[in-house]
């Protein structure tokens, strides 16, 4: 497997982390100001935000009301204990939340979230409210890939990234290109060669630019998940179909796009006419995917799989390439007790047979999160927002997989599961557990 795969897979879990607590956190509400929302972008000091909490520490001790006092001060003060494990911000920020929320039987739970998000957050943030404010995470989702933009014209060259709200300029040279003239008589010829020589050799230094800036030389593959070219003339055009242009970037650009001008203005208006395609890049990486698990199951090709049970089976053998699981899939994965046996077993649905007792309880998605690389595969979370992803939520159960070959999951079913036709869960002893 290279090496690109495990970080793919490593961010997939992460951006899935952060939805589940981003869903938790927004559920959650307290009494009065007690819940406090804190956000250090990288490059903060952990002793001006100590000093600010001190400062905050200070000023809520004169609320009037002695239980949302109370409520406040602690969580200043849980707050001050956690940044106490930090002796400096880490290099993607930090994020904290803490304080006291209500319980659905109404009684005051305290609770302390914190972490370093899987990328840069460019977010500073300090709240006591009801509530936790989760803003600054959801946009750490909205674009999670790193886009490449040229934008080109007679006058110079820029270069440049967008990831998510940080946009970076690498590069940018101006050059100084002879224009088209009707002067030179008999020498007209000579000064066009010049001319077109000297496009050509512009064309060839940005193309190689381009490699140096968008091709990782560690895996030999692109750094950017899209390329988009941009300018007010046809360099563009020419610098897309030009044999000098590194074919590996090539099946990067997903846009060409005309600005009116070039350098940084250029790069913005780019961005801004980019945007749809920016949003639906992962969009269409999920159509593709849940389309070649279809195109697999069109072909009757024996490699895929699908619900709780086969692909579980699919797992144990080693026969799953990729893991396909929707990110809200609603099913728990149980360890029962037998009380008469002491017997361990897995279940997919809670039992209710007086003979088994609950000895652990996770989701199934969250189980999957944790144990894929056990069984040497990827894992993708998608969506049910296509209609490819909303067929396969409906038609599939939501979980699946591509298989690295022909399988008949079926005939590896033993005897006694020849009755189990008409059953919904699947069911094995902990001796096969991983």
């Amino acid at each position: 497997m290279s090496s690109e795969i495990p970080e793919e897979n490593d961010k997939n879990i992460e951006i899935w982390k952060v939805k589940k607590l981003i869903k938790a956190l927004e559920s959650a509400r307290g009494n009065g100001t007690s819940m406090i929302s804190l956000i250090i972008p990288p490059g903060d000091q952990i002793s001006r935000v100590t000093k600010m909490l001190a400062e905050e520490f200070g000023t809520a001790s004169n609320i009037k009301s002695r239980v949302n006092r109370q409520s406040v001060l602690g969580a200043i003060t849980s707050a001050q204990s956690r940044l106490k494990l930090y002796s400096k911000v880490p290099p993607n920020g930090l994020v904290l939340y803490t304080g006291t929320i209500l319980t659905d039987d109404g009684k005051e739970k305290k609770v302390n979230f914190d972490f370093t998000p899987f990328r840069p957050i460019n977010a500073s943030l300090y709240l006591c409210d009801n509530k936790f404010h989760t803003e600054p995470l959801t946009r750490l989702l909205e674009s999670d890939d790193k886009y490449g933009f040229i934008v080109i014209d007679g006058n110079g060259t820029l270069f440049g990234t967008l990831t998510g709200n940080s946009r970076q300029v690498l590069h940018k040279f101006t050059i100084d290109l002879p224009k088209k003239h009707g002067r030179g008589g008999q020498s007209a010829v000579r000064f066009g060669r010049l001319r077109m020589e000297k496009r050509h050799n512009y064309v060839r230094k940005v193309a190689e630019l381009a490699t140096q800036l968008y091709i990782d030389p560690a895996t030999n593959q692109a750094n950017v998940s899209g390329l988009i070219l941009a300018g007010s003339a046809d360099f563009k055009t020419e610098l897309s179909q030009s044999d000098m242009f590194d074919p590996r970037l090539g099946a990067k650009v997903v846009k060409l796009v005309d600005v009116s001008y070039g350098g940084e203005t250029g790069f913005n208006q780019a961005i801004e006419l980019s945007a749809e395609i920016l949003s639906d890049v992962k969009f269409v990486q999920e159509k593709r995917l849940i389309g070649k698990f279809f195109d697999e199951i069109s072909q009757d090709s024996g490699k895929y799989v699908f619900g709780v049970e086969d692909t579980i089976k699919a797992l144990e053998m080693g026969a799953v390439e990729v893991l396909i699981v929707w990110e809200n899939l609603d099913v728990n994965r149980y360890l029962f007790k037998n009380r008469s046996t002491d017997e361990i077993v897995v279940k997919y649905f809670d039992d209710k047979d007086a003979e088994l007792e609950v000895q652990e309880e996770m989701p199934l998605v969250e189980w999957f999160a944790n144990e894929y690389i056990n069984f040497g595969c990827s894992i993708e979370f998608v969506t049910n927002r296509s209609q490819e992803g909303s067929q396969f939520c409906k038609g599939f159960g939501g979980i699946g997989g591509i298989l690295r070959y022909q399988v008949d999951i079926r005939s590896f079913d033993g005897p006694d599961d020849n009755d189990d036709d008409g059953e919904d869960f699947f069911e094995d002893s902990d001796s096969d557990e991983v």
